[in-house]
């Protein structure tokens, strides 16, 4: 049994009863079982969606005391982007609120009264970015998932760590639906509400548990990373990650997975639609591979079938022809300019002396890791180490390897730890 896991089953860090008390404790188990959470202790709120409501939740939030419990609700698979479309949130004696970014789309008001607290995000990366559009910006978090996989539990996801850690079961078979629906279902917003009801005492829970272990300083080096990360880059050419695109060889070919899925986007952004609603990945593939020589030939291929109409054929087929015109010269080059290391499956015969390093380096890691009881990932990133293994630091030794380290944006903690183990694998 794993050290997270003694602290899940220990039954001293946990008490029985029906709602979750106001105190923060660590859970509710009755006869080894735990308990569905089914309903928000102060019932379900309204959602807030017009200014002088929001006013009044500010002030209400920064008045109230402790961490801030932040989730965000996406529309991923049914809208262009990933706007929020629900923003909740949950601290001591302020109750909980549910917001409407589409009706108030900028929180930057609350943002700015909550800056200097705590906020308590679960999968803190996946929310930020559309947080970050709506003005809210933390400058100290806490991540109950990442304070999970370095506590070393097996299972991370929110349902997963409240019924092992706190004892309870939350209902999570709204998490995929359309949450730009309005106006919102009431179990939709139960379940919204549920979703911070319980961060702030895994919060808690998680902490003591890090401090146990000795990791609770790695885990605040970690979030600090995350609240301090500028914005990722847009991604250069996104056409390229068509699901499918290693079956597309040839330039031409390339040149219309890239036509049709430039006109795609744009329909889908136009429209605010998901792009797979607009046309499939699937069916971009099949349009490159056949080169169809007209609409005809076009309604043939998969996912271009009768339920297509003729403007929307004549379109798709107009981004193929584009292609099919486009001079040899201006047709995209196969693969990506790589800024990094080869594929480490090239290295045995480009650099047999680079992959034997890297075989070493990664035995050293996962050892490492399993000592620590947390993902390799975790532990250092797999293209930090890629790196570092496939141009070392010349002299080797541990001050060069360390700062290399630190170059690749490696924080102290796991410098210190990692940097023995890649010292001696990289000699």
């Amino acid at each position: 049994m794993t050290d997270a896991q003694e602290t899940a089953a220990d039954s001293s860090l946990r008490t029985t009863g029906g709602a979750p008390p106001d105190e923060g404790v660590t859970g509710v188990f009755v006869d080894g079982t735990p308990t569905p959470l089914l309903e928000p202790r102060d019932g379900i709120p309204p959602v807030v969606a017009d200014q002088d409501t929001l006013t009044q939740v500010i002030a209400a939030f920064a008045a109230g005391t402790g961490p801030v419990a932040v989730d965000a609700e996406r529309a991923s698979g049914y809208r262009y982007g990933q706007r929020a479309y629900l923003v909740q949130l949950r601290r001591e004696g302020a109750g909980t609120a549910l917001i409407d970014p589409v009706a108030c789309p900028d929180l930057s008001g609350l943002g700015d009264a909550l800056a200097d607290t705590e906020w308590v995000l679960h999968a803190a990366t996946q929310d930020l970015p559309c947080l970050r559009e709506i003005g809210m910006i933390p400058s100290l978090i806490f991540d109950t998932e990442l304070a999970g996989r370095l506590a070393g539990f097996p299972r991370v996801g929110l349902g997963a760590m409240v019924e092992s850690v706190l004892g309870y079961v939350l209902e999570k078979g709204h998490s995929a639906v359309d949450w730009s629906t309005r106006p919102l279902p009431e179990p939709w917003l139960r379940y919204a509400a549920l979703d911070v009801e319980l961060l702030v005492d895994l919060r808690d829970a998680l902490e003591k548990e890090l401090d146990r272990q000795g990791k609770l300083d790695w885990a605040r080096q970690e979030f600090d990373a995350i609240a301090s990360a500028p914005p990722a880059p847009p991604r250069k050419d996104p056409w390229r990650r068509t699901s499918g695109m290693h079956k597309v060889r040839r330039r031409r070919q390339m040149a219309v997975v890239r036509e049709l899925w430039t006109a795609r986007d744009r329909i889908a952004q136009r429209r605010d639609v998901s792009p797979g609603k607009v046309l499939s990945d699937g069916a971009i593939v099949e349009a490159a591979l056949a080169l169809p020589a007209n609409v005809h030939a076009l309604t043939a291929l998969p996912g271009f079938g009768h339920r297509m109409g003729r403007r929307q054929l004549e379109q798709w087929q107009a981004a193929v022809e584009r292609a099919k015109a486009l001079p040899e010269a201006e047709l995209p080059q196969p693969g990506q300019a790589v800024t990094g290391p080869p594929p480490p499956r090239s290295w045995a015969d480009r650099d047999p002396a680079a992959a034997a390093r890297l075989s070493t380096a990664r035995a050293a890691v996962s050892e490492l890791a399993e000592r620590l009881n947390m993902p390799q990932e975790n532990l250092i990133t797999p293209d930090t180490v890629r790196r570092v293994c496939w141009e070392p630091p010349a002299p080797v030794g541990v001050e060069s390897v360390a700062a290399a380290l630190a170059a690749h944006g490696a924080r102290a903690w796991q410098i210190e730890l990692v940097t023995p183990a890649l010292t001696t694998a990289l000699t």
